[in-house]
């Protein structure tokens, strides 16, 4: 995201981020479904509605889903 300034924003990033790695680690969600979560919360906002600076913020943050989908830990690590 743009403003990547907000703790509370990097500090629930960070933790869920380590938490999908900890299911993958331990065998108790497949890489497919963790990148199919992964995939869903980035449609959500994607296909987010409200005034353009709300969309703005949704499509931000699904920009940085993504790239975690295509060159983060999950999809480099077995």
């Amino acid at each position: 995201m743009s403003d990547q300034r907000d703790p509370s924003g990097m500090a629930a990033f960070s933790i869920c981020e380590a938490l999908l790695l900890a299911l993958q680690d331990r065998k108790l969600l497949p890489e497919g479904e963790i990148l199919g979560i992964l995939r869903d919360a980035a449609a959500t906002h994607e296909n987010a509605q409200g005034p353009e600076t709300e969309r703005k913020l949704h499509m931000e943050t699904a920009k940085l889903i993504n790239e975690i989908i295509v060159g983060g830990n999950l999809s480099q690590r077995t």
